[in-house]
């Protein structure tokens, strides 16, 4: 039928637990979900929307209207080219004379050199840890300060063992002490890691690592995966609280 509206499809897989933050993100998006499978932890989410039908006639119109400036603009610069040249000559003569910038270049180790990211001296990073796990802000400062290393106080929101290994898991971290009961703030996540990979610090180190266990955790910045809602990181180290 002429009529009948096309669709096109995403499949998501989530951590368990994270299910309605997911549906929200992607209804704000357009897509409609359609089918929900639970697992043990994890779930698939498969989500439909109406294809939207592509203005072929205004793509073309466009297009052809960046010829024609292109067209311009190179028969433009082909007139003046002369003169550009003259100009690029007289700069090259004099630049020997210039006296250099007073402004030192900073060494390598000075460039490297970072602080810790923290509530207490980042107000932006103070606001992330509240907002909404989906917030489009925390996409904005993971492409801002990936690599550079943040501190907070958290909790494990849930550990799930990763594949077939009893020994590695996806570590879910909320910030705060509510553990698997954490509604506010991103869904911090460490992904196949062992226990030893968490660098456990502080008075009394526990022998295993449970959901609702408190820390202070010291970690990278990764990547924010917006279809999922999760901010990916490194951890650096983990102190007990």
């Amino acid at each position: 039928m002429a009529d009948e509206i096309k669709y096109e499809y995403k499949t998501v897989q989530t951590v368990r637990g994270t299910d309605g933050l997911v549906i929200l993100r992607m209804h704000k998006d357009g897509w409609e979900l359609v089918e929900q499978a639970q697992g043990a932890l994890r779930s698939t989410l498969n989500f439909r929307r109406p294809n939207k039908p592509q203005p072929w006639l205004l793509i073309g119109t466009v297009a052809a209207v960046l010829v024609t400036l292109a067209i311009i603009i190179g028969a433009a610069s082909a007139l003046s080219g002369g003169g550009e040249r003259k100009h690029e000559s007289d700069k090259s003569t004099t630049a020997g004379s210039e006296k250099p910038s007073a402004t030192p270049t900073p060494t390598a180790a000075e460039s490297a050199a970072t602080q810790v990211i923290t509530p207490q001296t980042n107000p932006e990073f103070a606001a992330l840890l509240k907002a909404d796990s989906c917030d489009e802000a925390k996409l904005d400062f993971a492409n801002r300060h990936e690599g550079q290393t943040v501190a907070f106080n958290g909790s494990v929101v849930n550990m799930a063992p990763r594949g077939d290994y009893d020994t590695r898991y996806d570590f879910l971290l909320g910030p705060g002490d509510k553990g698997p009961n954490t509604t506010a703030g991103p869904a911090f996540k460490y992904e196949d890691i062992n226990i030893f990979d968490l660098r456990l610090t502080g008075k009394k180190i526990p022998a295993t690592v449970r959901a609702g266990d408190k820390f202070r955790f010291v970690a990278k910045v990764g990547a924010f995966n917006a279809d999922q809602c999760l901010f990916i990181l490194d951890p650096v180290s983990t102190e007990v609280r």
